[in-house]
């Protein structure tokens, strides 16, 4: 890499990232496409961040990373200042656990709900909609939010069932919609005009890589980052002079 790397303003958070091991304390789950090659530990994550200004972020516990979130809380409770979370769980988790959880820093649950190609996107230990409908009520009494892995077009069919919880949602990976749509795709343009607007939504801009058709540096998914950013700059502030919106 010849480029000089620039770092990020002061207080920037990464919104989504996953930590794997020790495996000798942290077994994970080889199978399936996302299985981790190496270690990343808290330790390396602190690193990376330092190179490049980050100072905070959101661990989103990956399904491949070992059962009942535990590399993820251990995280937590050894730096609260820095780390907040989004956990995968089983619907009949225990009050008891999820007021662990939460006193932890954990804010959210993520759900699969990706489909791309017309074939269902699978991650070990992933949690769906039933999961979701079950669990909304006991995380929502706790602020917890719903981190949604969807593609945008399925999350405008999906919106009026989802909407009826007592829920706000975050949708991971600049809306999951492949590059080759491009930003006037019906379900993409939905989300930046309703899903936004309506205040209910919020949308990561990360994955570049997953959404892309072409490959690093990621020049196609361009479009779809300043298409998000404009669109909550403009609903931000017709909120802020309307409050009926």
């Amino acid at each position: 890499m010849t480029e000089k790397l620039e770092k990020f303003p002061d207080g920037s958070c990464d919104c989504h990232v996953h930590i794997y091991g020790p495996f000798d304390r942290f077994p994970v789950d080889y199978s399936g496409k996302f299985a981790p090659k190496q270690e990343f530990p808290v330790e390396m994550l602190f690193d990376v961040w330092k190179s490049i200004g980050i100072s905070r972020g959101v661990i989103v516990h990956a399904g491949n990373a070992g059962s009942d979130n535990e590399v993820t809380l251990e995280a937590l409770k050894r730096f609260p200042d820095k780390l907040r979370a989004v956990a995968i769980l089983d619907q009949h988790v225990t009050d008891k656990r999820l007021d662990e959880l939460t006193d932890a820093g954990f804010k959210g649950v993520r759900i699969n709900l990706l489909y791309q190609d017309g074939k269902p996107v699978l991650s070990g230990g992933g949690m769906n909609l039933d999961d979701l409908k079950a669990l909304a009520p006991r995380i929502a009494e706790r602020g917890w939010h719903a981190q949604l892995w969807i593609e945008t077009g399925d999350l405008q069919q999906l919106a009026p069932e989802i909407e009826k919880l007592p829920l706000d949602f975050v949708i991971d990976h600049q809306g999951r919609t492949m590059a080759d749509k491009t930003v006037n795709y019906s379900g993409y343009q939905w989300f930046c005009d309703r899903g936004l607007k309506s205040g209910r939504y919020w949308c990561k801009l990360s994955g570049a890589d997953r959404n892309t058709r072409i490959g690093s540096p990621y020049k196609d998914t361009e479009d779809f980052m300043k298409a998000l950013v404009a669109a909550n700059r403009f609903h931000r502030r017709a909120n802020h002079f309307d409050p009926s919106l």
